[in-house]
């Protein structure tokens, strides 16, 4: 098993009982928390029309948390790139890594984020998408590169900065394109487990080394619920649960707090659907979590772990993250 990474996938979700102030202000505060225990990065996704996530305007928000943070990587997991302008994108991260140089990702995803009648208002144009978020790809290499200088558009700032693109995905698809445009890949475990295993065994077997990527750099997204015992954690995992039954029902309200027992709220059937997307969801106390990370890592082997927490007390997501890092420590091979 080799040693990889652990970084956090925020949401930046809405509690029930609390304003989008307040959740902006925990993300800071699990900014400064990841930070200071030593996570590798930041990472904030695009929503839209969801009352249950803030990070809409996900580029604004990366701007708030790399301003008061000092050294850790912030950026976007990500930015749904059909639903703007590769023009924009480029102006808006360019302005961040000049803001925040050496600081600021840029991963990239082909989804609308949000749901059809709210795709159709983002102006996407579902007819051409296969061909659009590759084609905005290479514009975006382009803009951000010093050859562009003598082009008539040209992205200012963000022209000959060094930005890191990372390709998001939950399918095979995106698989087939980061690696033949060479760059690292992050999957979506966290809520499409289905194709993560053949899309990782896709990248690896047909990556092509670019100027940014040598060799292929993985990246899985899970779900993590970790506390003192493991009775507490599976309870605190309530709030996800809930979550996920709320997209099924397609009751998108703000997320909940934990409840005793699932059983009085969800069907079998709806029990066994949610169970499904969640199948990579690390839940339980310190050995626990060791355990599950160990599993994880010696069948997927992947260079780094972001991990998405839907835990509605906030000090107790903190806590969560700091039993994640603590496992992780313990499973470093020295």
């Amino acid at each position: 098993m080799k040693n990889f990474e652990i970084s956090v996938l925020d949401l930046a979700p809405v509690k029930q009982g609390k304003s989008i102030h307040d959740t902006f202000q925990d993300s800071l505060s699990l900014a400064n928390y990841a930070e200071n225990i030593n996570y590798k990065r930041f990472w904030l996704a695009e929503h839209h029309n969801m009352a249950s996530i803030a990070s809409s305007a996900t580029s604004v928000l990366i701007g708030f948390i790399a301003n008061g943070t000092q050294k850790i990587r912030v950026g976007s997991g990500g930015v749904m790139l059909p639903n703007h302008s590769s023009l924009v994108i480029a102006e808006q991260f360019g302005t961040l890594e000049s803001l925040f140089p050496g600081r600021i990702d840029l991963g990239l995803g082909r989804a609308p984020g949000t749901d059809g009648i709210t795709a159709q208002a983002l102006g996407r144009n579902p007819a051409i998408i296969n061909e659009q978020f590759p084609r905005q790809i290479l514009e975006l290499q382009r803009y951000f590169s010093k050859e562009n200088s003598n082009s008539l558009v040209r992205a200012i700032p963000g022209e000959g900065l060094d930005i890191p693109l990372y390709i998001l995905g939950s399918s095979t698809d995106s698989a087939w394109l980061a690696a033949e445009l060479g760059l690292p890949y992050a999957f979506a475990g966290h809520f499409a487990p289905e194709q993560m295993e053949m899309a990782f065994s896709i990248y690896r077997e047909h990556f092509e080394p670019s100027k940014q990527l040598d060799k292929p750099y993985i990246i899985a997204c899970v779900n993590g619920t970790a506390a003192e015992t493991s009775e507490e954690a599976h309870q605190l995992s309530t709030t996800l649960f809930q979550a996920f039954l709320n997209i099924i029902r397609n009751d998108r309200k703000p997320f909940a707090p934990p409840v005793a027992d699932m059983d009085d709220i969800w069907s079998p059937m709806e029990k066994s659907a949610v169970l499904q997307k969640l199948r990579y969801s690390f839940i339980g106390d310190q050995s626990e979590i060791e355990k599950k990370l160990k599993d994880f890592q010696e069948k997927f082997n992947v260079d780094e772990l972001i991990i998405n927490s839907h835990i509605y007390d906030h000090q107790k997501r903190l806590d969560s993250y700091g039993i994640f890092r603590k496992a992780m420590d313990s499973l470093i091979i020295k």
